[in-house]
């Protein structure tokens, strides 16, 4: 069951089930945590999708600084109120400011051609860029660059962070998964970053800058299918030796480029993050619409490691009262075990506001009797009280010994690359 059925701390402890015959007040669904809990865990490297507050100053491509741990809302009550009520599309076109940066581009991108003929299917325009490799200013997370081939995701994640950066372009969270942006020319944008940007041997031990695939939007999302954006830039990628790279995405459609990424884990570092939340089909319908089935997922990681490309599974973020119940994060981990996975990595969702305004109401419309607890734990701080994490990260822990799964190899990351010995390390992982 889950731990917000608890008013113990302890995710694995037993608390109130949930019966047909009596309806139990919200109040009781969570563990009593402090509404104040300083984060105790500040030196601990965050999730690839994990980091995040309602400050925007690092940048669309990298994910948020954190909130400040002292207690200070991120965001008042009127604004939770206003996050609970349904999301109005287009809500910032009234504004009468002329439109500049990203915003200005946005709104002159010409209509990107499709094959695709669905009414439901998002709206594609070809974005131009001046530059696809982005500087990730936060010490947050263990990489100093970006790739997002795309802006915007049409998987349509109810708990997805990342919808703020449709927000540099005026617009609501939910034209993030509406209306999708084709990054123009981004290969050869790639080698031209490549020559004037990535420094090979930035560490001290002369080990190489780290590029992070898919911190903002999935690269294997079906945009990729018609445009083929991502697989352009990892062939520019496999050009070069001495690389540190890893590529984050909930898609089995990776498996298509394993013919590339063999050539990137020939002659640079190269790991695999695929995220599974849950291994319940009609849930993870329910909170990620488009993405392919937890199934695909787990049959991706065993085809990567079939190849010998490193993989690992992450279950982020971990939704309070929702993925959580005792048994189903060891579940999903054993399932990526069994698939091949080497690592193990888990996180409990954050909340800003531009992801507030699309995942509460669907939490009001399919998961009313969480809503009070929701709002009481993310009403003052973008992430769940300290307690809990610490719980979680202790449940992980566990399962990650008992599984013999790892760390993410970050690590590694601080050494140089051996480029004649990387495919031969990863078929021995």
């Amino acid at each position: 069951m889950s731990p917000v059925s608890s008013s113990l701390p302890s995710p694995t402890a037993p608390g109130f089930r949930v019966r047909r015959r009596a309806r139990p007040s919200s109040a009781l669904l969570f563990p009593i945590c402090p509404e104040r809990s300083p984060n105790q865990r500040e030196e601990e490297l965050a999730p690839l999708f994990g980091p995040g507050s309602s400050a925007l100053d690092t940048g669309a491509d990298c994910p948020p600084a954190p909130p400040t741990s002292g207690g200070v809302p991120v965001r008042s009550a009127s604004d939770f109120q206003k996050a609970a009520a349904s999301a109005v599309p287009d809500a910032a076109k009234g504004s009468a400011a002329p439109l500049v940066g990203i915003a200005r581009l946005a709104s002159i991108s010409p209509v990107a051609p499709t094959r695709r003929t669905s009414p439901e299917r998002p709206e594609y325009y070809f974005l131009p860029v001046r530059s696809i490799l982005n500087r990730c200013e936060s010490n947050r997370v263990p990489f100093d660059w970006t790739i997002n081939p795309y802006r915007g995701c049409e998987f349509a994640c109810k708990y997805c962070y990342a919808r703020y950066t449709h927000e540099y372009m005026e617009m609501d969270g939910l034209a993030f998964e509406k209306r999708i942006y084709v990054k123009k020319d981004a290969a050869v944008q790639l080698t031209r970053d490549m020559a004037t940007k990535y420094s090979f041997a930035a560490g001290s031990a002369g080990a190489p800058e780290h590029i992070c695939i898919g911190t903002a939007t999935d690269p294997y999302q079906p945009a990729e299918r018609e445009y083929g954006v991502t697989r352009a830039c990892l062939e520019e990628l496999a050009r070069h030796g001495g690389l540190s790279v890893s590529i984050t995405t909930k898609s089995n459609l990776i498996v298509r480029d394993i013919d590339v990424l063999e050539k990137i884990a020939a002659r640079s570092r190269l790991f695999v993050d695929m995220t599974v939340t849950t291994l319940r089909p009609r849930l993870a319908r329910l909170l990620e619409p488009r993405a392919p089935r937890p199934d695909l997922r787990l049959m991706a990681i065993r085809k990567l490691r079939e190849a010998g490309i490193r993989v690992g599974a992450m279950a982020s973020p971990l939704l309070p009262g929702i993925t959580d119940r005792e048994g189903e994060l060891e579940a999903v981990a054993a399932a990526a075990k069994e698939a091949g996975a080497q690592w193990f990595v888990s996180g409990v969702l954050f909340l800003m506001p531009s992801s507030a305004n699309q995942f509460l109401p669907f939490l009001r419309a399919k998961f009313p009797r969480l809503v009070r607890q929701y709002e009481e734990w993310y009403l003052r701080n973008a992430y769940a009280p300290e307690p809990y994490r610490q719980a979680i990260a202790n449940r992980v822990a566990r399962i990650k010994s008992q599984l013999g799964l790892s760390l993410r190899p970050w690590q590694e990351m601080q050494k140089p690359v051996r480029e004649s010995s990387q495919l031969s390390l990863a078929l021995a992982g």
